[in-house]
Formats: C-alpha cells, sequence, structure tokens
C-alpha cells in the first residue's frame, strides 16, 4: 500500500462546498482482498479505533460501518473511515463525517475525498491513517494516544489565537470573505481587492505605526497623558542599578520596575519596597528593554478597558494568577490540578493560559513568605503574579456596565492623544464604579494588540464579542468586503471572453484583476506568466488591493486539482461544452465535464446571474444547479428557451439582424452591430460572435450600460493568440489556440470566409486526450485544411515520439486529405518555418501553437531571412507581431 499524495483544498470543489482532504492512495495488493479475509485484521482495527463502532457508513445507523467490516469491504472504504476517526479523536472541532472514495482510473489506485476543518490536522490524519492501517495489515503495535496527541498539538500549532480567531468568526458571521496566508501566524485578510481589510491580532491595517510606537514607548506615552492632565504614575527611565536606586529614593514609596519597551507582563515587578529588590528587577527588566522604567506602584485592583475606533466595547478586571488552598495539597499541587482546565493552554492559544511556577511566581510566593511547596489552609488565596496578565496566567470578570461615564470618556480621550484605532487601556483604581481622578488610581499602560481573551472569555460577568466590534470598526453596515466577481469556464472561448470582459470594464474606468490561460493581469500589467486558470491564480487577483473588479478564466484541472479561489462569484459563465479532456481525471463524457464546470454556476451568489448558452442543450440542463438569476444568451435570434425565457420576464442577450441586443421580457435594446466588432471579423469569426455576445450578457449583468459595453467591444483589439492575422508579403498567417475538435472547426470556419487561395494548417493536439479525440480532431483538419504540417507538442504527456501525430495524421486520411498533402514534422519551430517557406501568393498559414512564444519568434525570423523575396511585406509587421497583437482583421 502506498499513499502517493493527499492535498487540502480550502475553496468550493467538486466534492463539496467546504475543505476537503484529497489523497490518491494506491493499495496495490490488496486490491481484491475483503477485510474480512485478513486474518485478525477487523479484530485488531476496532481495539486500536472502537469509535469505528459508531460510524454509520452508507447504512445510515450507528454500527453499520462495523458491520460492513465484518461483512467484507475493502482497504480505500476502510482507509477513509479511519482518516475521519482520527479527527474526531483529535477533538470535536475537527470532527467531519464527509467522505467519498472511488477509483482514480487505475488497477489499485483510489482516490479518497474526506471533509476538514483544519487543513493540517486533516493532512496529518491522512499521513496518520495510512501508518495506522500499515502497522495493523502487518499484525505491528502501534500507538493511537501518541498519534491523536500529535495531531492535536498539530491543531494548536495552526489554531488562530482566541482575539484573531473571534475576529475571524465575525467575519464569517458577516459573509465576509477571509484568507489565511500562512498558519503559522494570526495574520487575516478580510474581504477582496480593493475592499479589503487585514488584521494581525488585533493591530488593523488601519492602526498607525506611529501610535503603535509611541504606546510601545511606556515613558513617553506617560508624558503624553501627564501633560494632557490624564491621571498616571510619576517615574522615570533609568540606565542601570545606580539610577534605578536614585529614581526609587526619589518617588519615596513603593515602585514598579519594568522594561520601558515591554508588553504582555514581561520583565515587570510590582510593589518594591526595599533597595535590595531594586538590582534584581533591573536586571530581570533589562533582559527585555535596555531602558528601565522606574515607576510609582498605584495600588487597587487592576482593570483592563478595550477600545475601538475611539470608543469603549468592553471592560474587564484581571485577576492575578492564584490557587486557593484545600489543606492538603501543596501549592505545585493546585496549580497542576488548575491546569487540567481544557480552557488552558501554553501562551495563547486557549481561553486562559496555564499557570507556572517559574523564576517569577517564586519571588511572588517568597513575599507571601511561601514556596511551591507549601501547603496552605483550606479557603486560602495564594498570588502565583504579582501582574493579572491572561499570559502569566490570570482570570478576568467583566465589569463593562459598572464603569462610571467619567472614566470612559476619560479613557477615550486618552486613546485619541495616542491615536489607536484599537487599544487596551491598564487602569489600577480601588472602584471602577467611581470616577478616575489625580488621586483616584492611574491609566498605568495603553497597550496597541491587545488581547480579548479576558473579555472573550470571563470566569464572570457577560462575555463581550469584541471580535465583532473590529469587524464592524473595519466593515461598517451594508458592507462585505466584497468586489464584483465574474467566473468565466467551459470548453472553448473562455480566454477570449475573460479578457473581453476584464476590457470592457477597464475602459469603463475600474482597475481590474485578471486570471488567464496566459497569465494573470492587474490591469494591463502581467504579473505572473503561464496557465494560470486555477485557485492559486484567482486568490493572487482577490488579494491584490488595487483590484476592484476580478475577471477569472476557471479550468477544468483548476477545478479539480484545487477546487475555486474564492467563496462565491457574483456572475458566473459557462461558454460552451465540447470534447475535450475525455479519459482524463474520471471524466468519461461531457457530461461529467458538465458536472465539473457546473461548480462555477453552483457557487454564484443568489443576488448575482448565472449566464447560460441558450444555443448548447446540454448547458441548459445545467440550470437546475443554479440558485442565482439565470441569463440566456445565444448567436440566434430565434432560440426557442430564449424566447420562452423572455416571455416569462426573465433575461437574455442574443443576435438579431446582425445586431448584438439586450432584452429583459418584451423589451429589447440594440447594443451594437457585430460588424462594428474588430474581433468578429466584419462577422466571419462566428465563435468570436458568440464572445462577444457573452462578455455583452456578462457586463450587463454587472450593471455597466450599453454605451459602456458597445466602446469596450468597438476597442478591443488586443487578444494575443487567438485568431491573430497578419500579413507576411504576399500570404497571411493566423496563430491560434484551437486544440479540440471544435476549436479546429471554429477557426477553420472563420478562416474559409477570407477566402484565401489555400488553407494551410500546422497542428498538433495535446498527448493527454484520448486516442479517438486525436483522431477527431485530424479528421477536422483534414476536412477543412488544403495541406496541413503536423508538429507535437514538446510536452507530449506519457506519449512516444510520433504516436500523436499518427493519429492525426489517420483522422486526416480518413477525411478524404490525400497523403500527398500531409507532412509530418514533429518540432514545432521547424514545422512553422516548412509552411510558411511553402506559402505562395494568396495562401493562409494557420498555427495552432502550443508555446506561443516560440511561435511568434519562429515567425519573426522567417521575416528577417525572407522579407527581401516578399515585395508587399508590411514596415510595421515586424514591431506588432513582436508585441503579440493581432494585426488584420
Amino acid at each position: 500500500m502506498e499513499l502517493i499524495y493527499s492535498r487540502f483544498i480550502g475553496g468550493p470543489n467538486v466534492y463539496s462546498y467546504r475543505p476537503v482532504i484529497k489523497a490518491l492512495l494506491d493499495i496495490g495488493a490488496y486490491e481484491d482482498i475483503a477485510s474480512n479475509t485478513i486474518a485478525g485484521f477487523v479484530a485488531r482495527l476496532l481495539a486500536l479505533l472502537p469509535g469505528l463502532n459508531q460510524h454509520s457508513c452508507s447504512r445510515g445507523y450507528a454500527g453499520g460501518f462495523a458491520e460492513r467490516l465484518r461483512e467484507g469491504t475493502y482497504l480505500a472504504h476502510i482507509f477513509e473511515h479511519v482518516a475521519l476517526e482520527l479527527q474526531t479523536l483529535a477533538g470535536q472541532e475537527y470532527m467531519s463525517a464527509f467522505g467519498k472514495t472511488r477509483g482514480a482510473g487505475q488497477q489499485g489506485v483510489y482516490q479518497i475525498v474526506i471533509g476538514c476543518k483544519s487543513g493540517p490536522v486533516g493532512l496529518a490524519a491522512v499521513e496518520g491513517a495510512y501508518c495506522l492501517l500499515t502497522a495493523v495489515l502487518r499484525n505491528r503495535e502501534f500507538n493511537v494516544p501518541e498519534l491523536v496527541a500529535r495531531l492535536k498539538r498539530v491543531g494548536d500549532e495552526a489554531r488562530l489565537g482566541p482575539s484573531t480567531e473571534a475576529i475571524y468568526a465575525a467575519a464569517r458571521r458577516r459573509g465576509i470573505p477571509i484568507l489565511r496566508p500562512d498558519y503559522d501566524n494570526n495574520f487575516l485578510i478580510m474581504g477582496y481587492g480593493s475592499r479589503q481589510e487585514r488584521v494581525w491580532a488585533t493591530v488593523t491595517g488601519r492602526t498607525s505605526s506611529v501610535a503603535v510606537d509611541l504606546v510601545g514607548d511606556k515613558y513617553l506615552t506617560n508624558k503624553l497623558l501627564r501633560q494632557n492632565a490624564i491621571p498616571v504614575p510619576s517615574g522615570y527611565v533609568v540606565a542601570g542599578s545606580a539610577e534605578a536606586l536614585t529614581a526609587f529614593a526619589a518617588i519615596d514609596g513603593p515602585v514598579v520596575i519594568k522594561p520601558a519597551g515591554g508588553n504582555h507582563g514581561k520583565g515587570v515587578t510590582l510593589n518594591i519596597r526595599s533597595e535590595d529588590e531594586v538590582e534584581p528587577a533591573v536586571q530581570f527588566a533589562a533582559q527585555y528593554d535596555g531602558r528601565v522604567l522606574v515607576e510609582e506602584y498605584i495600588a487597587g485592583r487592576q482593570y483592563r478597558l478595550c477600545l475601538v475606533n475611539g470608543r469603549l466595547v468592553a471592560g474587564a478586571e484581571r485577576i492575578p494568577a492564584h490557587v486557593v488552598g484545600d489543606g492538603s495539597h501543596t501549592i505545585a499541587e493546585l496549580a497542576d490540578i488548575v491546569n487540567l482546565d481544557p480552557a488552558r493552554g501554553s501562551g495563547h492559544s486557549r481561553a486562559l493560559t496555564r499557570l507556572e511556577l517559574d523564576a517569577a511566581a517564586s519571588t511572588t510566593l517568597a513575599r507571601q513568605h511561601l514556596t511551591p511547596a507549601s501547603v496552605p489552609q483550606a479557603g486560602q488565596y495564594v498570588f502565583i503574579r504579582d501582574n493579572a496578565n491572561l499570559s502569566a496566567g490570570a482570570t478576568a470578570a467583566d465589569v463593562t456596565e459598572v464603569i462610571h461615564p467619567d472614566t470612559v470618556r476619560l479613557v477615550e480621550r486618552a486613546v485619541r492623544l495616542v491615536d489607536l484605532d484599537v487599544a487596551g487601556v491598564d487602569l489600577v483604581m480601588p472602584d471602577i464604579t467611581r470616577p478616575l481622578t489625580l488621586n483616584n488610581g492611574a491609566i498605568i499602560e495603553i497597550n496597541a494588540a491587545p488581547g480579548l481573551r479576558m473579555h472573550l472569555y470571563p470566569s464572570a460577568g457577560v462575555a463581550r464579542d469584541v471580535g465583532a466590534a473590529i469587524v464592524d470598526y473595519l466593515f461598517p453596515a451594508g458592507s462585505d468586503g466584497r468586489i464584483p466577481i465574474i467566473a468565466v469556464t467551459g470548453t472553448n472561448g473562455k480566454t477570449t471572453v475573460t479578457r473581453l470582459i476584464s476590457h470592457v470594464f477597464r475602459l469603463a474606468g475600474h482597475k481590474t484583476g485578471m486570471t488567464t490561460s496566459d497569465g494573470i493581469y492587474v490591469d494591463q500589467e502581467c504579473i505572473a506568466g503561464g496557465d494560470t486558470t486555477g485557485p492559486v491564480s484567482a486568490a493572487m487577483v482577490l488579494a491584490d488591493p488595487t483590484v476592484e473588479v476580478a475577471v477569472l478564466e476557471v479550468a477544468r484541472g483548476g477545478i479539480i486539482r484545487g477546487g475555486l479561489g474564492y467563496d462565491a462569484a457574483n456572475v458566473g459563465v459557462i461558454t460552451n461544452i465540447t470534447e475535450d479532456h475525455i479519459g482524463q481525471d474520471g471524466i468519461e463524457d461531457l457530461d461529467d465535464l458538465a458536472h465539473i464546470k457546473s461548480l462555477v454556476l453552483e457557487t454564484v451568489r443568489p443576488d448575482g446571474a448565472v449566464l447560460l448558452n441558450a444555443d448548447d442543450l446540454r448547458i441548459v440542463t445545467l440550470r437546475s444547479r443554479v440558485k442565482a438569476e439565470i441569463v440566456y444568451f445565444s448567436a440566434k435570434p430565434d432560440n426557442i428557451i430564449v424566447r420562452r425565457h423572455l416571455g416569462e420576464g426573465g433575461k437574455a442577450c442574443f443576435i438579431k439582424n446582425g445586431v448584438i441586443y439586450l432584452a429583459r421580457g418584451q423589451n429589447e435594446q440594440p447594443v451594437i452591430n457585430i460588424t462594428d466588432i474588430p474581433l468578429t471579423l466584419q462577422g466571419y469569426a462566428g465563435h468570436n460572435v458568440q464572445n462577444a455576445v457573452i462578455a455583452t450578457a456578462a457586463c450587463w449583468c454587472q450593471g455597466l450600460q450599453p454605451g459602456e459595453i458597445c466602446q469596450g467591444l468597438v476597442s478591443f483589439c488586443e487578444n494575443p493568440g487567438r485568431l491573430m492575422l497578419m500579413d507576411i508579403g504576399d500570404f497571411r498567417v493566423c496563430v491560434d489556440y484551437a486544440h479540440n475538435p471544435a476549436g479546429c472547426q471554429a477557426l477553420v470556419s472563420t478562416l474559409r470566409r477570407l477566402k484565401p487561395k489555400r488553407l494551410i494548417g500546422v497542428i498538433a493536439a495535446p498527448g493527454d486526450r484520448r486516442d479517438d479525440i486525436i483522431v477527431r480532431f485530424g479528421r477536422e483538419a483534414g476536412q477543412g485544411f488544403d495541406r496541413l504540417y503536423i508538429k507535437e507538442d514538446a510536452d507530449r504527456r506519457g506519449r512516444q515520439p510520433g504516436e500523436t501525430a499518427a493519429l492525426l495524421i489517420q483522422g486526416a486520411l480518413e477525411a478524404g486529405l490525400a497523403g500527398d498533402r500531409i507532412t509530418t514534422v514533429l518540432d514545432e519551430c521547424e514545422a512553422v518555418t516548412a509552411a510558411l517557406a511553402q506559402a505562395e501568393q494568396g495562401d493562409l498559414v494557420a498555427v495552432f501553437y502550443e508555446q506561443y512564444g516560440v511561435v511568434l519568434e519562429t515567425i519573426t525570423s522567417f521575416y528577417k531571412t525572407d522579407a527581401a523575396g516578399h515585395d508587399g511585406v508590411k514596415a510595421e509587421y515586424q514591431e506588432l507581431v513582436v508585441a503579440g497583437v493581432r494585426v488584420e482583421g
């Protein structure tokens, strides 16, 4: 048995709208061996994982899966259930009941998909399931508790801190999309494109760095507040023990010694009353900052007030870490008992922090004449820390409703003075219900990135959803952080439609982000080249803070491998479904292909629009999967589906009398004559006529006016690699990415209308297509071209040299093309050069490229070498072709 791979898919996917782990498992020799025929296997497995007895499986009741184990089921199915059970053992927050297992098209190889709520935990569970089953099959011991403990550690390490988790949860409740770029940090991007907001813990993208640095300097903050009549303790910054002793004497009372730039209570020593305590406290503080602050000690109860956007949202009394004696256990034992609380964890990972009996705790205990081995009396409070930081094990009680209004106003003014948008203000005073005055307590510190745990999980009082307050500040009522997303899928035309929509929006004044099969673009800048039609590319566009509209080409491969890179689109388009990729990734027919691509339609927001091709009945049947408004498009004037839809008051876009119309019910509005759209070659390019119709409908559904759409269609001239026509002396060349039978047929139909003397094709087919589809591609080419040069892609995708070419030749011969009109030149550059060299006056050479840049360089090189022999070569040709634009048409 071999675990070939496992991957996390975070967005909507063909298996679930929620995150999943997808694994590929080769069970090898166990292909036909049922569980009940492996000696002792079922008993050993259930002994290790008794929770499997509760799995219902397909039988719908607890124990159903155990029954199937005993009756005989197979290893891939068992693997699925083991992985799900391990997630359950890792914690209720990771539990999932979703799982699917199916063959992957190879003997003994299975695709296993399980739901997961944490990518790292799900991946670790799949790896753990592999190790556990391997041990059971080999009758070896396996330590399940150790594995579960590791899964829990993985979960804790990947878990957002409580403060960031509260913000995350609040954003999810508001329907705001969230991207978490790194599981090792509490950094979130909430929202898409230009409407996004960022948080790191509780620091927001609007938090002033000056304010953060200011409050980080405790002495400077103290001085600023003092100058503005805010009650603060007196203090001095010192550079060593001698200066600290001088400051201690000047204050003439108990002092606090702490780092001038500290946080979370690190390096703080409170209530120093003798000179002997000064030097150790200075050394302790100096470990965190070379500048040490000696400050007046303010006696009283410790409070933390949280303010968001200048307004109080929560307040809590902080109670230093402590244990309560029972007359029999030592302080160390009592601390261990407290730490059994599952709400306590290390650092900031849980609602509360574990009690630690470290050096600082020993110092605090010594002041109480105690040690960790002391046994306090029943009911005796023993403080482990002097400070009340939750990171040191403190607890909290909510006091929000009882804070005196004068204190609220004073604290809000103090935060305005430091200009901090999310602030934690530490107060010490006898009673929070009374006003804070110069003689009644003080503001000790103002903190950036305040922890929210004490407000979210108080030990007493009402929990305060400070995370929601932060989200409401960043996204005022009515804002969900979303930009328009237009997702385009289908078999042919995706790239052209995507480019055209993006161009129309850009011309209308919107900054666009676009993913296509030749790169990612922000406005007109290519930020990444290559085939970028998957979820990672979509996420790149949506993370760009300048993008106002996202137009995403979504291909089959990206959907299968990684799902969608967004949660929901505003407009979803499916151009057409034709034969391509049949036989790959479990796709057996066009219905399978339509099912995969329909994910783009299913995930359109209910208030959005789905564009369906009314000329393709297979696409029309997908309407039952759609939650959004359906808008039909057609290249025909009298499509019955469109007519019925309009009769019911629906919306559509169609061609009538050579004009693109938009219609709602019986109201029709002309937009543009198709002959005025350069992309259509005076209407000869039927497939681009359809592409223009689709783009018109998509832009209309997303709120553009007909005039804006018309302006964009008329000015769109740059469509690199798609129906690029250029003159080379007395013949012409067309460069296009036709790579399947339908694409070949559409291109040939267009080029024939240009009435060339001979139509010459330089063709290849992707090697991973099924044999019959490659033959059909060759048949279309044989019917359409007068002469063929057959090449092969550099990436043969598992085929032997010449194998794909032979299939194309077979199809061309079946179509009736004479063998002496077919030339095989496997190398792309050599094939293009050979075709150009044989071209005559009035010919049109169509090149179906694999590597766009290579083909353009080859054509350019031919021009340079042969230009002298072509009197009609246009002077501007070389500059234009290198720029990659359509020259003629």
